[in-house]
């Protein structure tokens, strides 16, 4: 083959190739670890389930612990005579009375504890749950100090049995709550007033000398059943057969609140709080719209949707974002023109 054929066969040959690599059909594949914006990569679906909330707090095996008694309704409180006990009471103590609409409602101290002193001032007027009574229970007890922000989550759970677990102890088990959670002022039990003796004649007639002068009688003083301050704090008592030892540390759980059969959804699939929050449904399209809900129990993972879904709808993951607050506090984004 001469050198011309020899370089006119390779041009062909050149151009052939050019031409097949200009001429495919097939595109670049894209990345497969992109999609477009806006793409959905993951959804859920709301579903039903049981769900409660519920508060660990941290105790301590405390020996005679100090709980308050509140007024079971609203009235005029009268206290009575408490004599001081002499060991530990059996039956209840009654230690006032409040009285509504010309009724009286007898305030009592449970058995197996001991009457501390009045938190208000006798006759005075008080509202149903006010600490009007500190009492001193006979025994271990668990006491948990609360923090403001803990007070109102679990006032209305404080109304029975939580379950409590001694650290490298006895646990878990039935926890019995005591009294209230309420932080107690200072209890007071009034001082017996002074007896007075009546003058006697003094021995041998009036001509006689008068017997030396009584002492003065002294300021009367506080019995030593009263008692001190205390913050916030939840005492519960554990059951007879559990050993507990004064100072070990403790953790209580209690169930704040309930819900049967709740809709729930992801917690990642809800933006917001408070009761209020939002969420992304996603339709047959792709397309997202951004639905307000109302928020229920949380355990965490998931969360109550108590209005705005009816449970068919198909969601985004996460949520969406929420747009930011202004300086001013308002809240939302920007609007009109400057």
């Amino acid at each position: 083959m001469s050198e011309k054929a020899f370089v006119r066969v390779c041009g062909l040959v050149a151009v052939a190739l050019a031409a097949t690599a200009c001429t495919s059909t097939g595109a670049e594949p894209l990345d497969p670890g992109l999609a477009p914006r806006g793409t959905v990569q993951t959804t859920a679906t709301p579903s039903r389930q049981d769900l409660s909330n519920k508060v660990s707090l941290t105790g301590t095996v405390t020996m005679n612990p100090v709980f308050g008694i509140v007024s079971p309704v609203a009235g005029q409180v009268r206290y009575l005579t408490v004599p001081e006990a002499t060991g530990t009471p059996t039956k209840p103590t009654r230690f006032a009375t409040v009285w509504l609409d010309g009724k009286p409602n007898n305030v009592e101290v449970p058995a197996g504890s001991t009457f501390g002193g009045r938190l208000v001032d006798d006759r005075a007027t008080v509202t149903a749950g006010m600490p009007i009574a500190s009492a001193k229970y006979a025994g271990y007890g668990i006491v948990a100090e609360i923090n403001g922000e803990q007070a109102y989550q679990i006032a209305d759970a404080a109304q029975g049995v939580v379950q409590a677990q001694i650290k490298n102890g006895p646990g878990p088990f039935a926890c019995t709550l005591l009294g209230t959670i309420a932080a107690l002022p200072a209890g007071t039990v009034p001082a017996p007033p002074p007896v007075q003796q009546p003058p006697a004649d003094p021995p041998g007639g009036s001509n006689a000398p008068a017997p030396p002068a009584p002492p003065a009688p002294q300021e009367p003083r506080e019995p030593e059943t009263s008692s001190q301050p205390t913050g916030l704090r939840l005492v519960c008592t554990a059951p007879a057969d559990v050993k507990l030892i004064n100072g070990a540390a403790a953790t209580l759980e209690l169930v704040t609140a309930t819900a049967q059969n709740a809709l729930v959804v992801p917690v990642e699939a809800v933006a917001g709080g408070q009761g209020r929050g939002k969420v992304d449904v996603v339709g047959p399209d792709g397309a997202k719209e951004t639905k307000d809900v109302e928020l229920g129990l949380t355990d965490g993972k998931v969360v109550e949707i108590k209005s705005g879904l009816t449970g068919d709808e198909t969601l985004a993951v996460p949520g969406p974002n929420l747009p930011p607050a202004e300086p001013d506090g308002r809240g939302g984004p920007e609007t009109g023109s400057k």
